[in-house]
């Protein structure tokens, strides 16, 4: 697997990369500035000390106080070294697992599989899903798991979702022409469906078509969990 790999010009203790990734951790299930109380418990230290490493982590630009009172959120910049350095993919559920595997060996066509198998990932990560089987045929589902995420509630954003649908052949062409087996992200102004959604998306072949999937959502998504996911359908289709 691999992620976007960022220069390294800050020097980081384990005590900050431990606090970041469990900054991002809590974010992505909250939706909501962190504040060090919350941390306390995880963490082992006092409130104070994570205080004043959030500040460090603030000063490198991993993190940022959205209200003078308020805790902090991740920046574009703190997701990346998170995927760079901090982020462990996770196994599918037993059931997840289940559930995909029975897609794959139903006997259906090869378009149809790949669309359930889209329709089934949106599921369960809430995210949108997004196929391409060549450069100029496509397939999306799941906007509707979008729109219910914080994020999505200005409509700037969804005016946004609305450019990436209009555009979505366009975009896709893009992410097609890095082809290779291995797992993707891209986040902020280096995805090309939007700066303000991230994208994890990977190459495979179901029955000998090439097919590029992608899982798009808001930066804050559950990146373990969804690398995890593809990961595992990127593995059963190769048996």
């Amino acid at each position: 697997m691999r992620v976007l790999i960022s220069e390294k010009p800050y020097f980081m203790l384990e005590r900050h990369n431990k606090l970041l990734a469990e900054v991002i951790r809590c974010y992505i299930r909250q939706a909501e500035p962190v504040g060090s109380k919350a941390l306390e418990a995880k963490l082992g230290v006092s409130s104070a000390t994570i205080r004043n490493d959030m500040a460090i982590l603030e000063e490198q630009g991993l993190l940022r106080q959205p209200h003078t009172s308020a805790g902090r959120v991740p920046t574009a910049k703190g997701f990346q070294y998170y995927l760079d350095n901090l982020m462990q993919p996770k196994e599918p559920k037993p059931a997840e697992q289940k559930s995909l595997r029975e897609i794959i060996q139903n006997n259906i066509l090869t378009e149809a599989k790949a669309k359930a198998l889209a329709r089934r990932l949106a599921s369960f990560s809430q995210v949108a899903a997004l196929l391409a089987f060549s450069k100029d045929e496509t397939y999306y589902t799941g906007l509707a798991n979008l729109f219910q995420q914080p994020e999505f509630a200005d409509i700037s954003m969804v005016r946004e979702i609305g450019q990436v649908v209009d555009h979505l052949d366009e975009s896709l062409r893009q992410l097609w022409s890095f082809v290779n087996q291995r797992i993707e992200v891209k986040i902020g102004s280096e995805n090309p469906l939007g700066e303000d959604c991230a994208i994890i998306y990977t190459h495979f072949h179901l029955e000998d078509q090439p097919i590029l999937f992608g899982l798009l959502g808001p930066v804050r998504m559950d990146y373990e969990a969804n690398i995890g996911r593809l990961n595992y359908v990127a593995t059963i289709t190769k048996n």
